[in-house]
């Protein structure tokens, strides 16, 4: 007789931990994520496929590889290009302490005496250091009222991979062999595009920008806004959606030199492949 459900279903990996998200499920579009009563999701290890996925360097630059591996081990997250970009740093360091455990090991060097060692971090100290800021906060001007809200990881991905593509021709201009005068106006193309992608990149931050007549959230206006507005307005918006990341980044980890006992700072990413290769 044929079985009608596998026998092994209930050797198939079981959650790990359970993540709390910093944005507590706000931000996402309805759908995207499937909310627990508890709002904690359960992390489930990662498997070999995830672990092969995350090292295909196609899919690791496109961001396929990211969203794959977050959708395997967290399915209640249905759709991870919608993560707001405050969650992505928590959601990754879930999945690495229930993939290897909340131990890990980085390479580090004091920036006095330039001595390399190794320094192990507890990742979940790192998570529970991740805090929302508050987004319920707005910035006036005139008649103006500027609501803020987090990224999401595609946004932040499509704009990391259009400004990376602008800096590589940059790098490959000098070497080429156009006339000179060629490669300046190139040159200075692409710096121009450059940036355009970073004032175009800020609109995602906005939410909604209300006037006396209107409430504006439609991206393409906001857009052309922040192309035509004054300077100081655009400053303005501009270091408070500088604030806002920055409240959101992962606090750098404060390490003592063994040899020279200096006390330094190391700034941590993980949105990168060396996050997972470093438990292998």
């Amino acid at each position: 007789m044929t079985q009608t459900a596998n026998p092994l279903r209930h050797f198939f990996r079981q959650p790990a931990i359970y993540l709390r998200l910093p944005s507590d499920g706000n931000f996402w579009p309805e759908g995207d994520i499937a909310m627990t009563q508890n709002r904690e999701l359960p992390v489930l290890p990662m498997t070999a496929i995830d672990e092969i996925t995350y090292r295909t360097p196609d899919a690791l630059f496109n961001g396929q590889a990211v969203i794959s591996v977050i959708q395997s081990c967290i399915p209640n997250i249905k759709n991870a290009w919608s993560a707001p970009g405050l969650d992505v740093n928590a959601i990754l360091i879930a999945i690495r302490i229930a993939s290897y455990g909340h131990n890990m090991g980085i390479s580090t060097t004091c920036p006095k005496c330039q001595t390399e060692e190794q320094y192990e971090i507890d990742l979940r100290n790192m998570l529970d250091q991740i805090a929302s800021p508050d987004y319920t906060q707005t910035i006036t001007h005139g008649d103006l009222e500027i609501a803020f809200q987090p990224v999401s990881y595609k946004n932040q991905n499509d704009t990391n991979q259009m400004q990376f593509e602008e800096q590589r021709m940059i790098r490959a201009i000098p070497g080429s062999d156009l006339p000179d005068e060629e490669k300046i106006q190139k040159l200075n193309a692409a710096l121009k595009r450059i940036t355009e992608l970073t004032v175009d990149a800020m609109q995602f931050s906005i939410a909604s920008i209300r006037t006396p007549q209107a409430l504006v959230t439609e991206s393409q206006f906001i857009q052309e806004f922040l192309n035509n507005c004054d300077r100081n307005l655009f400053s303005k918006i501009r270091d408070r959606v500088i604030e806002l990341r920055v409240a959101s980044d992962l606090k750098p980890i404060k390490i003592t030199c063994t040899n020279c006992s200096n006390e330094y700072e190391q700034s941590m990413n993980l949105d990168q492949a060396s996050f997972f290769e470093t438990a292998s």
